[in-house]
């Protein structure tokens, strides 16, 4: 008896599981079919004539200065945002979790003149606390200098046209954030940034808030890492101060958001090698454009000299970057200058610079 109801166990489990077999078969069949249904319409669509709607994101938000990343590093690795070792408190530009490998109280100062004569200021302080993690305050300013005032005038016969009146505008954008990450273990590390915004053009302006978020995690296989970024968070807004001069209603103005995934890989990861060199590769998807890929390289001896460069793929102008770094160390503090050269095409060339300093714990 004992043996015939084990056989019927057996029997009932086998036809348990070849009754989950075919469903998992029905199942495949079913999404292979429906894959070849939907290519076989694309096709037909192409074979047609009708192709299929582009769409283009571009215009779609405000806020662009998020999108000028003041580190002279970063940019001159192709615009990523994922450095390599030794990186200083300026990641918060790019991702903050990256202020996990920042050592002791890091500051930076940094200037570019922008493309049409923009000066771009961005200062960054971090602080690192045992078993809490680090910390970072940061200030970016953006100065348009001043801009000819320009206003419409009715024409005798109609229509309008365009006065110079001899009086100049100017125009500020602002952002104050205040950075935090944390190691979760020994691999993974996390982080964030809130930021304060404000933009103000002539007697309009407009504030709002942002918050980006990002992780990074040495994966245990030599020197790779893997890097997740989102930036730019944040709630709608619209201009202050309208008047019937704009001669159109307020309307909402989106952040940029973004989000970057990255790997990168020392290919000279001896520890007694003064010779260092690593490979970064990123990409972005983006609200208000196209996907885009951000190649780097960097090369290193002894932590004391560096080059970098990089490219931007699909963008517009932008697309050749390069750079160099040099940390010198005097007593306990390390003092380090960073250069970039940024490439726009027609827009001409965009030049960056940095300087800052670490300061040690006493030992």
């Amino acid at each position: 008896m004992n043996h015939l109801l084990v056989n019927l166990q057996l029997l009932s489990e086998r036809l348990i599981n070849n009754m989950i077999v075919q469903q998992k078969i029905k199942l495949s069949l079913f999404f292979l079919a429906l894959f070849l249904l939907l290519n076989s319409q694309s096709s037909i669509y192409a074979q047609s004539g009708i192709n299929p709607t582009k769409i283009i994101r571009v215009g779609q938000s405000g806020w662009q200065f998020l999108k000028i990343n003041g580190d002279p590093r970063q940019a001159a690795l192709g615009g990523s945002v994922m450095t390599t070792i030794n990186p200083t408190a300026n990641v918060v530009f790019g991702s903050p979790a990256m202020l996990t490998l920042v050592e002791d109280k890091n500051i930076q100062f940094n200037t570019l003149n922008w493309i049409a004569d923009i000066k771009y200021y961005s200062m960054v302080y971090s602080h690192r606390i045992n078993r809490i993690g680090t910390f970072a305050i940061s200030a970016v300013v953006l100065d348009y200098g001043d801009i000819p005032e320009t206003i419409h005038m009715q024409s005798p016969g109609g229509g309008t046209y365009h006065f110079i009146t001899g009086n100049t505008f100017t125009a500020s954008d602002l952002a104050i954030g205040l950075s935090y990450a944390r190691k979760i273990t020994s691999q993974l590390s996390i982080g964030g940034t809130l930021r304060y915004l404000n933009e103000t053009i002539a007697s309009t302006g407009m504030s709002n808030w942002s918050a980006d978020f990002s992780t990074i995690y040495f994966t245990g296989f030599r020197s790779l890492r893997l890097s997740l970024t989102a930036r730019n968070f944040g709630p709608d807004a619209h201009l202050v101060g309208y008047s019937e001069e704009l001669q159109s209603e307020p309307v909402d103005i989106r952040m940029p958001l973004e989000l970057r995934a990255g790997v990168a890989y020392d290919i000279l990861e001896k520890d007694d090698d003064p010779h260092l060199l690593t490979l970064i590769v990123e990409g972005k998807v983006s609200s208000d454009g196209p996907e885009k890929i951000h190649l780097g390289t960097e090369y290193s001896f002894n932590n004391l000299f560096s080059l970098r460069a990089g490219y931007r793929v699909n963008y517009d102008e932008e697309g050749i970057t390069l750079g160099s770094g040099v940390n010198f160390p005097i007593g306990r503090q390390q003092y380090s200058v960073s250069y970039a050269f940024l490439d726009f095409g027609a827009l001409k060339q965009v030049h960056m610079f940095s300087i800052g300093w670490t300061i040690s714990r006493e030992k």
